[in-house]
Order: structure tokens, then sequence, then C-alpha cells
């Protein structure tokens, strides 16, 4: 039996100012001032002591915050939040931005390995390559902007792949590959966001 528990929008929710044009530098002002919410900080602390006290086995919880709180996922014997996990929402990003404005033939390795590396020592993070809100927000899946229209074309299992699929294949297993092996201490994969719903989302 899995129980888990995700705290979306975090960021928002542990700052007076709920992360609204706020750029994070790592700065201990930042996190330790009079912008943090210290109810929201002691809330979280409680909720994941109850989750971890009360789930036979303990139970794990996962935090969606991008502003790298520092001690939100240290136990709250500690002095932490208590936090099992945060996601690593500067990767997806990342790859986005990396993808679009830079040729493959020039990524830089050390730069990909920074950004994939860039966590707290001793918190454990969730990685990823991409998620449903690319595609949800108006922009592409990864696969869509590696292989575009060839993805209608020049993919099928009764013909040999074009070159641009069998390149775009390739770049994203590579992409998946290396943010699973550095990225973080767990993997997350958005099921149906690579092939499923390869072009963006409008809803209603």
């Amino acid at each position: 039996r899995f129980d888990g528990f995700r705290f979306d929008g975090v960021t928002s929710m542990l700052y007076h100012h709920h992360g609204i044009n706020t750029a994070f530098s790592g700065n201990y002002e930042e996190y330790f001032g009079l912008s943090t919410n210290v109810d929201a900080v002691v809330y979280l602390m409680l909720a994941n002591k109850l989750i971890h006290d009360l789930i036979p086995g303990g139970g794990i919880s996962v935090a969606e915050d991008v502003s790298g709180m520092p001690t939100l996922c240290r136990a709250v014997g500690e002095g932490g939040v208590g936090v099992d996990y945060r996601l690593a929402m500067g990767v997806p990003d990342k790859w986005i931005e990396i993808i679009k404005h830079v040729p493959f033939e020039e990524w830089s390795m050390s730069d990909l390995v920074s950004a994939l590396c860039n966590r707290r020592y001793s918190e454990k993070t969730i990685a990823y390559a991409e998620s449903h809100d690319q595609s949800i927000v108006g922009d592409q899946a990864i696969a869509f902007r590696l292989m575009g229209a060839e993805m209608y074309t020049g993919m099928s299992a009764l013909e040999e792949p074009s070159e641009v699929v069998e390149r775009g294949m390739a770049l994203h297993k590579m992409i998946r590959t290396i943010t699973m092996a550095i990225g973080g201490e767990s993997w997350l994969n958005f099921m149906g966001n690579e092939f499923g719903h390869p072009e963006w989302i409008d809803f209603p």
C-alpha cells in the first residue's frame, strides 16, 4: 500500500508575498525573514508529523516548492518541516530553455550537470524532465519540440522512422536518462505527456 501526500503550491504558502515577483537567490534572509509565513511553516510541520506518526509504515509527503526553502525536507525532530521529498521544479524549465534556445551541438555538459545537481545536500529531491504544465500552459512537450510534425508522418510501426524522429527519440531518451541518473533521489514521469498529447492543451 502506498500512502502519498503532495503539497501543491508550497512556495505560495510559505511566504507572505506568495512567491509573486520574487527571485530566490539562496540567501538565507529570503527564507528566514519577515516575509516567511510562520503559521504556514508550523502547519506543514504538524501535517508532516501526523502523516508520519499515524500511517502504519509511514506515509510519504512531497512538496512542490520552487524557492529552495532550507530544512523543508529535514525531519521535524531536527527542526525541519518534515517533508520527505521536494520536486526539482527547475529541471523541466531548464530542459525547455536548452531545447528552445541552444543548438544540440552546443549543449554544455557542465551547465546541464550544474542544473541537475542544484539541490540542497541531504534533502531528497524528485527529478523529472517534463511535466503536464508544459502542455497545459501553451508550451510543447519535449517530444514534440524535438520532432515537430514528423511525429505524425515519420513515426510508424510499419516502416523505418525518419531521421528527425530517430534523432528526436535518441535525444529524448538521453534527456530522461541523465535526469534520472543525477537529478535527484527519485524519478517522476508524467504518463501520457510525452506521446499522449504532444501538442498543447486548450482547456475551456
